[in-house]
């Protein structure tokens, strides 16, 4: 086998070891990528959850809030007649 057709093999195993390992690093970015992704949605719906829940909970001490007010008021109104 002559010198140049030993380089050109060389060569040749070099670029396909390198393809197969460039390969197998972008799969392993993908599924890391795709596992983070799965990660991030999960947060975002536990944070949509304790969102809601803090809205409702809102919500009941606003309506606490003006049914004391308006008693309140009532009783303030009663005391003057």
């Amino acid at each position: 086998m002559s010198w140049s057709s030993r380089l050109a093999l060389a060569a040749s195993a070099l670029l396909s070891a390198a393809t197969v390992v460039a390969v197998h690093i972008q799969q392993r970015r993908e599924l890391e990528r795709l596992r983070s992704g799965v990660l991030r949605d999960l947060e975002r719906q536990n944070q949509k959850k304790e969102n809601i829940r803090l809205l409702e909970e809102q919500i009941a001490l606003t309506k606490q809030f003006v049914e004391e007010r308006d008693q309140a008021l009532m009783e303030k109104g009663s005391q003057q007649s």
